[in-house]
């Protein structure tokens, strides 16, 4: 508020109902004293609280490995998030739902996981088959012979395209 609605002689009494109404819509949802104390403490708390807990989850997710074997060795890829296993080992999760292996051709068999898309028959790049061309360019056109033995008295000379007369420059209404 203004310096004029401070006082209340230059009020009238709707005025100042309307202004005590408003100072308290601005400190409404305010805390004072103890519970504002109490409320900031509680918050300090939560940040600790979550900021370790977050800490201490991303400290032991990034530390996972994945947990397939290849050749009695461990796999040594870091796992995905929410998974047990790394991404080329994926599919040994029965519970997974999110990729199926590459099916490949008849010459040449491919195991590479690939993330289910809409299509049936999820496909690696390598293995993927393209839509047909749509595009199918057009076949020259033959010119007839008629057109290019044309009679070269259509054409004007140079002498003739030069104009006759001279046009001022500037052109006046």
């Amino acid at each position: 508020g203004s310096s004029l609605l401070t006082g209340p002689e230059g009020l009238m009494a709707k005025e100042r109902e309307n202004l005590k109404r408003l100072k308290c819509l601005r400190r409404y949802r305010q805390r004072y004293g103890v519970e504002a104390l109490l409320h900031r403490q509680l918050k300090e708390r939560r940040m600790l609280a979550t900021d370790g807990a977050a800490q201490q989850a991303h400290t032991t997710r990034s530390s996972q490995r994945c947990l397939a074997f290849v050749d009695d060795v461990r796999c040594s890829n870091q796992s995905l998030p929410m998974t047990r296993h790394c991404l080329t080992h994926i599919c040994q999760d029965t519970n997974q739902t999110l990729f199926k292996l590459c099916q490949g051709s008849e010459e040449v068999p491919c195991n590479k996981p690939v993330p289910v898309s809409l299509s049936e028959e999820p496909c690696c790049p390598l293995h993927l088959r393209l839509p047909p061309q749509m595009y199918v360019p057009e076949q020259a056109l033959a010119v007839p012979e008629e057109l290019d033995a044309a009679p070269t008295e259509l054409y004007l000379s140079a002498a003739e395209l030069q104009p006759t007369e001279s046009l001022p420059l500037e052109f006046s209404d």
